[in-house]
């Protein structure tokens, strides 16, 4: 069958667009392919930073033929109805359209449109401008003379040529030609731009693919991570080091060359007095080079792996040389932050109310920056007052969670003080993504209790679901606080997140909250805290996801979860313990029996039937009646008291004693008897089943 290649060439596309970029293509492209009537067996994208391409395999070479039987008004019916059913048949008289006869509705008018198949060069010609004019770029551009015109062009940056053949896998392709704002679809690409600028005649993208690697341009983006990752790998090897590997970094790096050459340099040792953060932000960061590491130790070397673009004839001293004066330069900056930020700021004088308001020492960088950070009235949120405001809250709720963690008071105390006085240092200042961190090192070098120092960069975490969670009592409660105070900030004026949009990060917050409180086993009644119902429905969402995240089944998490649960450790502990007891022989079978329970109760209550208001022992009949009250009676208080003492396990141990007597039970009596008394007394035994296992779960709302 045929294939298609399409391929759009330009100039550079920023590299943190190209793979959604060209997933984009791929979706644009084949839906509406599929959308004119074709099929194809398989397609995939490929990216570099000056080209996106796609090849279409197993393509229909055109759609099918299209018979459609649209019915109309009765024959009878009025003119206006029946000219509107021609127009939108596209018949120009009831002439071209049938008459069919229904013996119960009368004639009516029935009209049959025919669409013959097109060739898919023709569907291609016609649809893939529209994509390329319509293309969802998060940003564009205009160029050339054609840009002051009404609807010219945009692209991310200027749109170069385009290719776009159609053909049998063994044959001759064709070229389907096309035209958007001058550029021609063609069978002509060009290689690297400095190595091989020369025009390429490509057929399929088999060739396509093999002409470009000739011509110094690898278009597998997959595979140019893998060169520069094993090359970067084999080259600090060589030199007695480990490459200090970084996704993001090697994902950004192949989007930003076609013909990937690692290569290694260096910068003085004495710039590795700076934290080893800051050296790898800062080479990552300006220059998009990777770091590396003394081989079986954690500290960094002086050496740098860079990826040019261009294989150059001296073996590449000239960009090494290069990189490594930029390097030197950035380092010597970063250098001057991070002494600075050790020293005293200029205007202590000035500090002296704020000092006195958060208890801090001005003999103390760190402490002058939080001093420097209330004073400055930095602001947190225009609705929501200043940095130095929220510290305050933070303060005064850390107090409040310290009584329920156990952490000691006096370090929650300080530590919350400290936790955002290093958004007043330059290092953060430069590098905003080391807030925390750098408070952490600023800390213990001004003698700050391990605890304290601990908690001031993990008050930040979990930032996701694969970030650590803080250990330390003090960090724990401090980490609590902040999110919490977010939390019930933006609640308090209405800045909630909607559909997809969270630009408070307020779900990660809310997430971190229940795996903190979770994974560190912590007791936190959150509705007392936040004192915010909806804001309790929110954990309850977070806590849905990260359940079920962890394997808990949906339906379970909803037989626990009541809308004014707010020890979210426990709901977790219950479910963990249903769905032990779930899974269990006895736990099938008694949830088969409670459900048959339940249902024949609602049903009786929906009716209206009469239920008695207790179960009377005088009018229990028969022995499995009398069996199945006696099971209750007991299996209820033993539940009771189990979930008093927080014992789930053992509350669900003793519910599983009912199995036997309620299985007994719906084999021997009729529950419906013809005495009313006796009737309304059965419905009542089956009320109490009903509140028995509701003591540890909504048996109804679990599926099975």
């Amino acid at each position: 069958m045929p294939n298609l290649l399409l391929e759009l060439r330009s100039e550079e596309i920023p590299a943190r667009m190209q793979r959604k970029a060209a997933g984009d293509l791929k979706k644009l492209v084949t839906d509406a392919l599929v959308e004119a009537g074709l099929s194809y067996e398989g397609a995939r994208e490929y990216w570099t930073p000056r080209r996106l391409a796609l090849d279409i395999h197993g393509l229909t070479a055109r759609s099918a033929d299209v018979r459609e039987e649209r019915k109309g008004p009765r024959t009878d019916a009025n003119e206006k109805a029946i000219e509107g059913f021609l127009r939108g048949a596209g018949l120009s008289s009831v002439s071209e359209a049938q008459v069919v006869s229904d013996p119960k509705k009368g004639d009516f008018y029935v009209a049959v449109i025919s669409k013959p198949g097109r060739a898919t060069e023709e569907i291609v010609a016609e649809v893939i401008p529209g994509i390329i004019r319509d293309f969802p770029w998060p940003k564009s551009m205009r160029w050339g003379k054609a840009s002051s015109k009404p609807g010219a062009l945009r692209w991310v940056r200027p749109l170069q040529s385009i290719v776009c053949t159609f053909g049998p896998e063994h044959e001759e392709t064709t070229v389907i030609p096309f035209e958007i704002d001058g550029i021609i679809a063609s069978n002509i690409t060009y290689g690297h731009r400095f190595h091989a600028p020369e025009a390429i005649t490509v057929r399929r993208f088999d060739d396509y693919a093999a002409s470009l690697e000739k011509a110094k341009v690898i278009i597998d983006a997959e595979r140019r991570k893998d060169i520069i990752l094993h090359d970067a790998r084999d080259i600090a090897f060589a030199n007695g080091l480990e490459l200090v590997e970084d996704e993001g970094l090697l994902e950004e790096v192949s989007g930003l060359v076609e013909w990937p050459q690692v290569l290694m340099g260096s910068f003085e040792e004495d710039y590795l007095s700076i934290p080893s953060e800051i050296i790898r932000l800062t080479i990552k960061t300006n220059q998009k080079c990777f770091v590396t590491r003394r081989q079986g130790e954690g500290t960094l070397s002086n050496r740098f792996i860079l990826v040019s673009n261009i294989q150059a004839h001296d073996g590449g001293k000239e960009i090494v040389h290069g990189n490594g004066k930029v390097v030197r330069a950035r380092l010597s900056d970063a250098l001057h932050f991070w002494k600075r930020d050790q020293g005293n700021l200029p205007d202590l004088e000035t500090l002296a109310a704020s000092a006195a308001k958060f208890g801090l020492d001005l003999q103390k960088p760190l402490d002058q920056r939080m001093a420097k950070l209330d004073a400055l009235d930095v602001t947190f949120h225009a609705k929501l007052g200043t940095q130095g405001a929220r510290v305050a809250r933070i303060r005064a709720l850390a107090k409040e969670l310290a009584a329920i963690t156990g952490a000691d008071p006096a370090l929650t105390d300080r530590a919350a003080v400290l936790a955002k006085a290093d958004l007043r240092t330059e290092a953060v200042g430069e590098f905003p993504e080391l807030q925390g961190l750098m408070g952490r090192k600023y800390a213990v070098l001004q003698g700050e209790n391990a605890s304290v120092a601990a908690a001031v960069e993990d008050h930040y975490k979990p930032q996701g679901p694969s970030d650590r969670v803080p250990e330390d009592k003090v960090a724990i409660t401090l980490a609590l606080a902040d999110k919490l105070d977010t939390l019930t900030g933006f609640w308090a004026i209405d800045e909630k997140p909607t559909g997809s949009k969270d630009p408070f990060a307020l779900r990660r917050a809310a997430l971190g909250v229940v795996r903190i409180l979770l994974e560190r086993r912590v007791r936190l009644p959150l509705l007392a805290t936040t004192r915010d119902g909806d804001l309790l429905s929110f954990f309850h969402d977070r806590l849905k996801v990260y359940l079920r995240d962890q394997g808990a089944r949906y339906d379970l998490i909803d037989a626990v979860l009541t809308p004014d649960a707010d020890d979210l450790l426990m709901v977790a502990r219950r479910v963990e313990a249903l769905t032990a007891f779930i899974t269990s022989e006895d736990g099938k079978n008694l949830l088969a029996g409670t459900k048959r329970a339940t249902q024949l109760l609602a049903a009786e209550e929906k009716k209206g039937t009469v239920i008695a208001d207790g179960v009377s022992p005088a009018l229990l009949k028969l022995d499995a009646e009398k069996e199945l009250f006696s099971a209750i009676s007991s299996a209820s208080k033993d539940a009771a008291d189990a979930v008093a003492g927080e014992d789930f396990r053992s509350a669900m141990e003793a519910l599983s004693k009912l199995r036997g007597p309620v299985d007994r039970f719906f084999e021997e009596v009729l529950v419906n008897d013809e005495d009313a008394a006796i009737r309304a007394n059965r419905l009542a035994l089956l009320r109490l089943i009903r509140e028995a296992t509701g003591t540890v779960a909504d048996f109804s709302k679990i599926s099975g």
